[in-house]
């Protein structure tokens, strides 16, 4: 009677563990269309009580297997580059004066009003600078994706890989603009990490970081993919980053963001900290821009890309209001540089670009990014909005090129009203300001927009929409970027503190 009881109560165990399996199944198959994160928070609160602790622990022990299977399989792609670069210094008045550093010498005597000393010209003195960042390898013979600022300029690149093997590493190609970079070791049959698909990326989907912060070799941390499309950051000229919590801090640079099937989804860039360390927001470049853009410089060495001509402006529901519009949906082409192809196609000022190839257009970076990545030559069907219709507009694609830059800067300057210069010699002495911190208004229209704004010849521009300038190649990249945004803050000294100074393009 004993031996048929525990037969039939092993029985109905069976039964029942069968069942809640396939409860669980059924319920994982219906969570797991939603965000990611949803099934891992709802399978976290009905596990416990529908498997018992051990099952729970149990189906934990898997989670951190995946995360294990994929630090394993990556760490022998990932490399650590270390870089040297002998510059040229002529005294501290070249680089070493932070225009927001107010404690610096500089500050102090303004602040306490002692006399400045006089500077004696000092000769030119090279001295060495280092650095480091992480890389992955994505061919076989030896091609390194990492970031563009890790290896800049640098007069020595070298590449210490998982094994510990060290290479001198050539600089294939840089773009700034996009923060991409790509560099070669003489060596084959290496680990190569698999590229993925950024454009799957979903918020709340986990991710994991693989890099070498502060030197520390092979460090991996896991989060969550916090936003998307994070633009107008001020790191790049074209932006587009991965939001993510995965504690990325210095020296993660350049090393792969990944996805829970070991994939790389972004390339590690930046962080946002006030303390110099993770603060839980760090960017990465999706994979998806990184790859059009390595592409180029492994073939040419580097990238061109597409041209318009138009400077563009979001839409606000009072600007909606004004122009009449249906809704504050599109993009308004503020202006038209002649001789552009979007004027040899028919756009007007005043159009507001509604759709590119059938895809809504709502945001001024994205429709750039996305005509940069176009292939001269290759043409758009534009949707815009004109004079109460909908119309169909065929462009082809230009190729910018730096002269082309140079005239759609100048136009922007002169729709400002103003020009700048960097600091000299002649500043310094008759102005105070040291090189390095920032431009200086040299000319400007009474009528423009600049001098409406208060400001006017010998004002100190420090930074561009919270991007700090140091220089008038920094200052123009910005102005240029921030016309096309249709969005201008400048950052302005006024006696020893800063000022935000909105300028209106409208």
């Amino acid at each position: 009677m004993h031996a048929f009881t525990r037969m039939m109560r092993n029985e109905v165990h069976n039964v029942v563990e069968t069942c809640i399996n396939m409860l669980v199944n059924a319920l994982y198959e219906r969570v797991k269309k939603m965000k990611p994160i949803v099934p891992i928070m709802i399978l976290s609160i009905f596990l416990p009580a529908m498997l018992g602790a051990d099952q729970s622990v149990d189906v934990l022990r898997q989670t951190g297997r995946a995360f294990s299977s994929v630090a394993r399989d990556t760490i022998p792609s990932v490399v650590f580059i270390q870089v040297e670069q002998i510059i040229e210094t002529r005294g501290r008045g070249d680089s070493f004066n932070d225009p927001f550093d107010f404690f610096g010498d500089d500050m102090l005597r303004r602040f306490f009003g002692m006399p400045e000393q006089p500077q004696r010209p000092q000769q030119p003195r090279r001295h060495r600078r280092e650095g480091a960042g992480s890389g992955f390898i994505i061919s076989e013979d030896g091609y390194i994706l990492t970031n563009s600022h890790v290896v800049g300029d640098a007069t020595r690149i070298t590449v210490r890989l998982h094994d510990g093997r060290e290479f001198d590493a050539e600089n294939i190609g840089t773009d700034p603009r996009s923060e991409v970079a790509i560099i070669k070791i003489d060596a084959d049959e290496l680990p190569v990490v698999p590229l993925g698909d950024s454009n799957d990326l979903e918020v709340g989907e986990w991710v994991i970081a693989v890099g070498n912060p502060f030197g520390l070799s092979e460090t991996v941390t896991a989060g969550i993919v916090s936003a998307l499309g994070r633009r107008n950051i001020g790191i790049a000229d074209y932006e587009d980053f991965i939001q993510t919590d995965a504690a990325i801090n210095p020296g993660n640079s350049g090393g792969p963001l990944l996805n829970i099937s070991g994939e790389v989804v972004g390339i590690n860039t930046a962080i946002y900290t006030r303390s110099g360390g993770s603060m839980g927001v760090g960017f990465a470049i999706p994979i998806n821009m990184a790859r059009a853009i390595k592409e180029q410089l492994i073939e040419s060495g580097t990238v061109t890309r597409g041209y318009l001509g138009v400077f563009l402006q979001e839409i606000t529901p009072l600007l909606a209001e004004s122009l009449e519009l249906p809704d504050a949906k599109g993009i308004l082409i503020s202006d038209i540089i002649e001789d552009s192809p979007a004027a040899e196609a028919g756009l007007k000022q005043g159009d507001v670009v509604r759709k590119l190839d059938g895809d809504s257009i709502d945001d001024t970076g994205a429709f750039r990014n996305e005509i940069s990545s176009r292939r001269p030559g290759a043409e758009i069907k534009l949707f815009v909005y004109r004079d109460g219709e909908e119309k169909e507009i065929t462009v082809r694609i230009g190729r910018l090129e730096d002269e082309q830059e140079e005239a759609s800067l100048q136009e922007a300057l002169e729709m400002l009203g103003m020009r700048a210069d960097d600091i000299t010699e002649e500043i310094t002495q008759r102005l105070g300001y040291n090189p390095g911190e920032g431009v200086v208004i040299t000319e400007i229209d009474p009528s423009g927009r600049v001098a409406q704004a208060g400001l006017r010849t010998g004002t100190l521009i420090a930074g561009v929409n919270r991007t700090r300038v140091r220089s008038m190649e920094e200052f123009n990249d910005a102005i240029k970027e921030a016309i096309e945004l249709g969005r201008l803050v400048l950052t302005v000294r006024r006696g020893r503190f800063h000022q935000y100074v909105p300028i209106p393009l409208n």
